[in-house]
């Protein structure tokens, strides 16, 4: 008995264990500490991947090339659009294949159409198991995100082009076109009039010559344009072409219509094939009148609808004006450069013609294809040469140009001199016309 009692008190008195009861109590906490890191860091990372995957589908679903993208432009109005929904998913499933350790609740991806502008939203809900944390009651975490992804639509415009074919776009297209004409003319005329009342006419001189005219040109370029367009427009309606020029005869000269307003670009160029000069049935037929702005101006405004904002359904509205700038007319009362007292009017374009077309919201570019200058002419001399610089040159600061310029609407206005290629600065007065629609909108 006195042995059991003195290892007793030995028990109680030995103090050299309390380090080992110590540590099993402390490392509870710290075990579960390092445990909830574990878990959390899996939780996060699996949330990371997660949303990476919702961004991908966000983003990717509103690029050029996505199914929701394409569908949005056969859109009429505004609404969801389920093509962009399912290419979403189908994204989100492709970046998320092979990655386990977590249960989805939800994944939600939602496109809209509203105006021009695609949104495509992704939301999911995710639940991540824990295994350290299951030891104190918390079986797994919910994980969540959100991803949003904006685009612009391509703007939908409408273009009219309206192409000068009076007789003085009979004219050499460079001056070794005009020099050639004058030189094989008796009475030294640059212009190739296509006059069928003479068999002979120097419309056909032209053509035996080799001699290329501007009429010639714009018609190749008008044809090259289209094929510009098609090149780049996103929707295969994106863009809509008319074509009008200033009648088919000096008889009948006004606004004729060649080609009504269709998205068949192909169409609108073989119509752009039949751009041709105005024919003319001897000297001073229709007292050579034949560029008949104050008629022409006003009627092209009445054929163009009112602009939109660039939607399928309302197109932007943008008038492409082709000329040399003079008109030849009769308006005895608002000629700003009168000719003769007969109330023929032979001057610069009256700008205010464009004032009320550029009100309504439709934009004007304008190709000025440069006044030649014709010191073998006399009536050019005495007519023209006044307000073309001179007395025989054309010049940048020629009233015609001025005028042409105010015509246009600000930064779409081009002049291409006879060495210039006028198909070249088609393309680019084209493309200015785009890039300008994407800034005014």
């Amino acid at each position: 008995m006195r042995a059991f009692t003195s290892l007793l008190n030995r028990f109680r008195r030995d103090r050299s264990g309390n380090i080992a009861v110590i540590f099993a109590i402390a490392s509870l906490p710290i075990i579960s500490a390092v445990g909830c890191a574990v878990d959390y860091s899996r939780a996060t990372q699996l949330r990371s991947k997660l949303q990476a995957a919702i961004d991908a589908a966000s983003v990717g679903s509103v690029a050029k090339s996505a199914p929701g993208f394409i569908a949005a432009g056969s859109m009429t109005s505004d609404g969801p659009i389920p093509a962009g929904v399912t290419d979403a998913t189908n994204i989100f499933n492709a970046n998320m294949n092979g990655v386990v350790g977590y249960t989805l609740s939800s994944m939600t991806p939602a496109m809209t159409k509203a105006g021009n502008i695609i949104t495509s939203k992704v939301q999911f809900s995710a639940t991540v198991p824990m295994l350290f944390l299951g030891v104190i009651g918390k079986t797994s975490v919910t994980v969540t995100g959100t991803s949003t992804a904006t685009t612009s639509m391509p703007l939908y415009i409408d273009f009219y082009l309206l192409m000068d074919n009076s007789p003085s776009m009979g004219v050499g297209a460079t001056p070794a076109d005009v020099s050639k004409m004058v030189n094989n003319t008796s009475d030294k005329c640059a212009f190739a009039c296509h006059d069928l009342n003479n068999n002979n006419n120097y419309y056909k001189l032209a053509k035996t010559l080799g001699v290329t005219t501007r009429i010639d040109v714009l018609r190749s370029a008008t044809e090259q344009l289209m094929d510009t367009a098609a090149a780049t427009q996103t929707y295969s309606s994106q863009f809509r072409m008319a074509i009008y020029d200033f009648g088919a005869s000096a008889s009948s000269a006004g606004l004729r219509a060649l080609f009504s307003l269709s998205s068949s670009l192909s169409s609108a160029k073989s119509a752009a094939g039949n751009i041709d000069l105005m024919t003319v049935k001897g000297q001073n037929e229709n007292n050579d009148q034949d560029t008949q702005f104050t008629n022409i101006m006003p009627a092209i405004n009445s054929a163009i609808s009112a602009p939109g904002a660039g939607t399928s359904s309302a197109p932007l509205k943008y008038l492409f004006f082709v000329s040399d700038g003079v008109a030849d007319e009769y308006n005895p009362g608002g000629c700003i450069k009168p000719t003769t007292s007969n109330g023929r009017c032979q001057s610069p374009l009256n700008a205010a013609l464009c004032t009320a077309i550029k009100a309504r919201g439709i934009k004007i570019a304008v190709l000025y294809t440069t006044y030649l200058a014709l010191p073998t002419n006399a009536w050019y001399n005495t007519w023209i040469a006044p307000f073309n610089t001179g007395p025989y040159g054309p010049s940048p600061n020629s009233q015609i140009a001025q005028n042409m310029q105010s015509c246009a609407s600000t930064g779409l206005y081009f002049e291409v001199s006879p060495t210039q290629g006028i198909a070249e600065a088609m393309n680019a007065l084209f493309k200015k016309a785009i890039a300008d629609a994407r800034i005014s909108s």
